[in-house]
């Protein structure tokens, strides 16, 4: 039977490779700790586990905030909408409120 246990696993040399595979090295982790003479590997396998799953969190955290900025950069550069477009997405990502006139 050929390799391939781990969805190849073993072949995913960069940072796009590895995020589809979450699960896969999981797996991996839980099969070294089985193993139980491979507790390193099965340790920093957990390890990267791990900080790949912060990676994950904080990036889309990021990409939430930034989506309505960039989006309005794009169509702002794209002739789609105006430069106020644009400056209104950044006073929001920014936290800025508009000063509302005394009544």
């Amino acid at each position: 039977m050929s390799g391939g246990s781990f969805n190849y696993l073993c072949h995913s040399w960069d940072l796009s490779d590895i995020v589809g595979k979450l699960g896969d090295l999981e797996a991996m982790s839980q099969a070294l700790a089985g193993l139980g003479y491979a507790q390193d590997a099965a340790r920093e396998t957990e390890e990267l586990l791990v900080i790949l799953r912060q990676w994950q969190v904080q990036t889309e955290v990021r990409l939430q905030r930034l989506a309505p900025v960039w989006k309005a950069m794009e169509w702002w550069q794209s002739c789609d909408s105006s430069e106020d477009g644009f400056r209104e997405a950044l006073a929001e990502y920014r936290g800025e409120t508009k000063e509302q006139p005394d009544a």
